[in-house]
């Protein structure tokens, strides 16, 4: 079923922002930086009532997560919502969540990694959301401040617009199509759901951490077997970040597995693009249109107005 799209608005100074905790547990110590930050830009924090929960490594039960994300998407103050951090649990609430207002009126969901449960659900309603660093990331480190100002300017609508280092396994070829993704390792758990990402005619976005090799190519593997590949309009790789590998090595890098999981294919790709678990956290409006082109050094342009 198509559904029809409809957009969140972009902010504006004075507006509020909503903070909460879907996943792993954090402290007030871990956000203030970032609430602090936000508010000398002008606008106003709203942080989840039970965000700083806990119940083992979560940010409190799951119907205590479930009930501070529904207030958030509920409220009609809030113009955006941020994650406070990744972890593991945004799945085990997401089916809790009443969606039926936030598709009426629809408000900014930013975050990545585990967040990316949101993204995709959110794309099956065609709303975008936005793929960003999050409270926990930022601090006064010109690296983390720009990344924050990343995440404002897609939240504001300004023009986002990236150059990529050349890569030897990047494919030339321009693309102009909706970008949808997140972490691999999420959108393969998500396979089968309702959240599992429709890639037909698309651009589709991928970073992880933290895996072994063959559960890189595991999961490249499920997504070709699953017909997400073969009609992409594109590919943009973030970072594969801190790959393993078993004592008898697999043989290729985690991009290289990439490379050859799309090999038949002739889509453009697009690798070293700066967003995912690394330093730099360039941000993506996910369910928005995107657009790439090869630079004369190997890299490639990605911008998206």
């Amino acid at each position: 079923m198509v559904m029809k799209e409809l957009y969140p608005d972009y902010l504006k100074v004075g507006d509020t922002i909503g903070i909460v905790a879907p996943s792993r547990k954090i402290s007030f110590e871990e956000l203030e930086f970032s609430v602090v930050f936000f508010e000398k830009k002008g606008f106003k924090i709203k942080l989840g009532k039970n965000i700083f929960a806990a119940e083992n490594q979560f940010a409190g039960s799951d119907s205590v997560r479930a009930a501070d994300f529904q207030a958030m998407l509920d409220d009609d103050e809030v113009k955006a919502v941020l994650a406070a951090r990744g972890g593991y649990g945004a799945v085990r609430i997401i089916d809790r969540v009443d969606f039926s207002r936030f598709r009426k009126n629809p408000k900014w969901l930013c975050g990545y990694s585990d967040f990316t449960v949101f993204h995709s659900q959110s794309a099956y309603y065609n709303i975008p959301t936005i793929h960003s660093t999050m409270p926990v990331n930022i601090s006064d480190t010109a690296v983390e401040v720009a990344n924050a100002e990343s995440l404002l300017d897609a939240l504001t609508g300004k023009l986002l617009c990236y150059e990529t280092k050349p890569n030897s396994l990047n494919r030339c070829g321009s693309a102009k199509a909706k970008v949808v993704g997140g972490n691999l390792s999420i959108l393969y758990s998500l396979m089968g759901s309702q959240s599992e990402i429709s890639t037909e005619g698309k651009i589709l976005f991928i970073e992880d951490l933290d895996e072994y090799l063959y559960h890189i190519d595991r999961m490249m593997m499920n997504l070709k077997r699953a017909g997400k590949l073969a009609n992409l309009a594109g590919l943009i790789v973030g970072d594969l970040s801190d790959m393993h590998d078993n004592t008898v090595p697999f043989g290729k890098t985690a991009e290289e597995i990439v490379a050859d999981c799309c090999a038949e294919y002739g889509f453009p790709i697009c690798f070293n693009f700066p967003a995912g678990h690394a330093a730099v956290k360039k941000s993506l409006r996910l369910g928005m249109e995107i657009e790439m082109r090869p630079t004369a050094n190997g890299g490639f342009e990605v911008f998206q107005k």
